[in-house]
């Protein structure tokens, strides 16, 4: 399938100083910029976005309450408290202290023996913690990430934590849309614990129109990295960076690329929602085609100003058998400029497709065992 291509319109592609970043708009999904963004690197202490998404989902599955209180041990006190000389809120050796402080404590002042406090609250320890980190981390699709801890805090004992920039931006996503009540905390501009007052840590809170969340994080080997979050009357871009030579390399990267990505892209809306996109085969079903369409309109952000070359595919995982729900997620649609992916989106079947009868079944398998054997042929000719 091919999508017209759209009018022209004027903005060209932005040079980062950063070696690896990835940039998508929220509502729409489009990737707006994509710079080796599938390499695996030291998140440091932008791994807590993954901790905090482990707890939020408890919190909505009732697991647990914002109430709840977890002791501080001595690990915890010694790892990431006062004496580890890191980003602390200062919790108190062998106090209680309540889940909802220990997030503001972890997304206000990046709290290393918040994050420590409950990984051990939670699962007993921080090895039994990192193996549910992973665990969430495959559900999630987070498929260029590894986790051995709660913080990011190196460990020469410990194999290398890594992140992706493709995967902290899609964790953020996941994060600021299934949570946005306990995502709130992140803009909050300070917070008093063990009465010490610290302002938020994030540089760009305050300082860049909109920005209002995540973290910061800083590997001996691989730089200065940021992932930030930016709404502007209603639209938000979703950023990360990484591999920055200095703190203020990284702030004027990440300020420099949320101002060009509100400034610079247009949107266009493909299909409506509810807007048949295609149709795909069913093999077994009392209809033999089912269209398939979005749930929400279907758009993307192209640049201002530049010819836009767009086309499409549907992607899906064939061939399709009966029975077929409506609403069922049959497929994507995969959305280019010219050789860049730009979006994909989710795409649903319109109208539910019963299993048919025991002939109709028949001659579907005889012809997809025909269709099969042409494409491998065409493979083995190709590969000749």
């Amino acid at each position: 399938m091919v999508v017209t291509p759209v009018a022209p319109a004027l903005a060209q592609a932005i040079e980062t100083a950063a070696p690896y970043a990835y940039m998508i708009d929220d509502r729409t999904g489009t990737i707006v910029l994509s710079k080796e963004s599938e390499t695996g690197l030291a998140p440091a202490s932008m791994a807590k976005l993954m901790t905090l998404e482990i707890v939020f989902e408890a919190i909505k599955e009732g697991r647990l309450s914002l109430d709840d209180e977890f002791v501080v041990s001595e690990n915890a006190w010694r790892k990431g408290g006062a004496p580890s000389r890191t980003s602390t809120m200062f919790a108190g050796l062998n106090t209680s202290i309540r889940l909802e402080d220990l997030l503001k404590g972890i997304m206000v002042q990046n709290a290393n023996d918040g994050c420590i406090v409950i990984a051990e609250g939670m699962a007993g320890n921080e090895q039994a913690f990192a193996v549910l980190m992973n665990e969430r981390a495959r559900m999630l699709g987070l498929s260029d990430s590894t986790f051995v801890n709660s913080t990011g805090l190196p460990n020469p004992d410990l194999p290398k934590q890594t992140m992706s920039m493709r995967d902290l931006v899609t964790l953020a996503r996941h994060v600021i849309t299934e949570h946005p009540d306990l995502y709130r905390y992140f803009s909050e501009p300070e917070f008093t614990w063990n009465n010490i007052r610290q302002l938020n840590k994030n540089p760009i809170i305050g300082k860049t129109p909109g920005a209002d969340g995540l973290f910061t994080g800083y590997d001996e080997e691989d730089g200065y990295g940021m992932i930030a979050s930016a709404d502007q009357d209603g639209q938000r871009m979703i950023a990360a960076i990484h591999g920055l030579s200095s703190n203020n390399e990284r702030i004027n990267e990440m300020q420099k690329l949320l101002a060009w990505g509100f400034r610079s892209f247009e949107k266009v809306t493909l299909f409506q929602a509810g807007e048949p996109v295609a149709e795909v085969g069913v093999f077994g079903g009392t209809e033999g085609w089912v269209p398939l369409a979005g749930h929400e309109p279907i758009q993307i952000l192209i640049p201002r100003g530049a010819k836009s070359k767009l086309r499409a595919r549907i992607v899906y995982q064939g061939p399709l058998r009966a029975p077929v729900e409506e609403g069922q997620q049959v497929g994507e649609l995969e959305v280019m400029n010219d050789q860049e992916l730009v979006s994909r989106i989710p795409l649903y079947a319109t109208r539910a497709v019963e299993i048919g009868p025991l002939y109709s079944r028949a001659l579907d398998a005889a012809y997809e065992l025909m269709v099969g054997l042409v494409h491998s042929g065409v493979e083995m000719a190709t590969k000749n």
